[in-house]
């Protein structure tokens, strides 16, 4: 049977799950529905049976190699070593020149792969993103958050470096809530009509984060996970700091990435890993 959309040879879609099942079950779904199709590597660290192994996931892995998908799944049943280690493990699994770092908790809508790789092609920088949004928070509007918005002048992405106390690392606050969906009202008239998307200043987009394969390898990936506790939260803020100040990156606007809006399922994530890497 011939795929029903076309297949990009040049991006991984990488997905870490731990006790996610319907969540999964969700993201799973969202890439089912993309416009374009990819290689995707799962890596699986519930304990007992994997969550490949549940009809509905199955189900779904079975229709996505169906629509043209690659599907390769990892259940790893040893001692877990944190999300920073899994995280490490999928970019050595990587082989494509894009990566597309998804967590297991976020819905895309149909056009997020292509929008994303198509900026990519465009914009040649480290990464780009696009920040997902909590739906209940449609109608909570926080114009004192969005201040610190900023269009990368004439779509160009530089490289830039941001630590905290920079006027730059205020744009964590760009997407609390569902800032993300409000700041297309400040979008200029017009600025969508060349692509379709706008590139805008991050200090760091959560859950859905596309990079350059060698350009997060060159900054040593998630690797500082061998010198720390698996107890680490942040590490996703790390990377792309230091990808963004060599190479550059930007979040992408319309944003169709959704946050399922459920209870983490790592208990104890204490370690700072800005704090542990960054200032140490």
């Amino acid at each position: 049977m011939t795929q029903d959309v076309p297949h990009r040879g040049d991006l991984d879609v990488l997905v870490p799950t731990r006790d996610r099942r319907e969540a999964l079950a969700v993201t799973l779904s969202g890439l089912l529905a993309q416009d374009l199709s990819a290689r995707l590597v799962l890596a699986d660290q519930t304990p007992g049976t994997s969550a490949a192994e549940q009809p509905e996931i199955a189900s779904l892995l079975g229709v996505m190699r169906l629509r043209g998908w690659e599907v390769e799944v990892e259940h790893r049943t040893g001692p877990a070593r944190g999300v920073t280690e899994q995280r490490q493990h999928l970019l050595d699994r990587a082989r494509r020149p894009y990566l597309l770092m998804l967590d297991d908790d976020v819905l895309l809508e149909r056009w997020v792969l292509r929008q994303l790789v198509e900026a990519m092609d465009v914009l040649g920088c480290g990464f780009v993103g696009m920040a997902h949004a909590a739906a209940s928070y449609l109608d909570d509007v926080r114009p004192a958050e969005l201040e610190s918005f900023e269009l990368w002048e004439g779509g160009r992405v530089r490289p830039e470096r941001i630590r905290k106390g920079d006027p730059g690392w205020e744009r964590w606050r760009l997407h609390n809530a569902a800032n993300v969906q409000h700041l297309l009202d400040r979008v200029p008239g017009g600025a969508l009509d060349a692509h379709g998307w706008v590139p805008y200043k991050v200090a760091w987009v959560a859950g859905c984060v596309l990079f350059r394969t060698e350009a997060l390898r060159d900054v040593g990936g998630f690797g500082f996970w061998a010198d720390l506790p698996p107890n680490l939260r942040g590490e996703d803020v790390v990377t792309q700091l230091q990808v963004a100040e060599r190479f550059g990156g930007a979040g992408l606007l319309p944003s169709g990435a959704w946050h399922l809006e459920l209870p983490t399922s790592i208990e104890d994530r204490s370690v700072d890993a800005y704090a542990a890497v960054l200032e140490a």
